[in-house]
């Protein structure tokens, strides 16, 4: 998995600047050792950082090709409120509480030029985040809004947020932010969520969701 070997070796760099931080603390001589603790502990600090940009560089997947990256089925608790259960590639289970009549599912994706996507490096996705939507514009300017943060940098380090500050001095490598039009929510409606090298697409596997679908089309 490219990401995770990438994960591994900004992890081994954040290891050898620690290694670097504590051969500068431990040196001896007075004046020299104190400017030497200065710099050893702002590489601890630089350590630090990087190891935490690893850890949320490990968060991403790879992206091969078109990919099933996630499940969502819904069921109805009471007028435009609905209980959703989405499922991501992993198998990994999380419920939410909508409100309104559509859902939205957006990701984050790391994209590499064509320059170097030739020589086999892939994309690299993370969903972001998962928000309900009323059909009314008066509605969604007045009525509870439901959005949730499907994987937040729990490092407090955001790999994509600081590298979309910094990408128009990076030329070879893309931070985009992939988002499914709005579907509509209906009780016992169940989609499919493909992540292509174009953005998201949701896709309906039941009846209830072809109905749903075509009542709102």
């Amino acid at each position: 998995m490219f990401y995770g070997g990438l994960a591994i070796a900004v992890a081994i760099i954040s290891l050898l600047v620690l290694l670097r931080a504590l051969k500068t603390l431990f040196s001896g001589g007075w004046l020299m050792g104190w400017l030497k603790g200065t710099l050893g502990l702002a590489l601890v600090v630089l350590s630090a950082i990087i190891g935490l940009f690893a850890w949320d560089v490990f968060s991403y997947h790879e992206l091969l090709t078109e990919k099933s990256v996630a499940t969502i089925s819904f069921k109805q608790l009471e007028d435009q409120h609905y209980q959703a259960i989405l499922v991501n590639a992993d198998g990994v289970e999380q419920k939410f509480e909508l409100k309104g009549d559509q859902w939205q599912l957006d990701a984050r994706i790391f994209k590499w030029q064509p320059s170097l996507a030739r020589y086999g490096l892939k994309p690299g996705y993370r969903l972001d985040r998962l928000a309900g939507r009323y059909f009314s514009l008066e509605e969604e300017r007045l009525s509870e809004r439901t959005v949730y943060d499907l994987n937040p940098s729990i490092s407090g380090v955001d790999a994509w947020r600081w590298y979309k500050m910094v990408d128009q001095n990076i030329p070879w490598l893309d931070a985009l932010y992939g988002s499914a039009t709005y579907v509509p929510m209906s009780d016992g409606a169940l989609y499919e969520i493909n992540l292509t090298h174009s953005g998201l697409i949701s896709r309906p596997l039941n009846e209830p969701a072809e109905v749903a679908i075509r009542r709102w089309q």
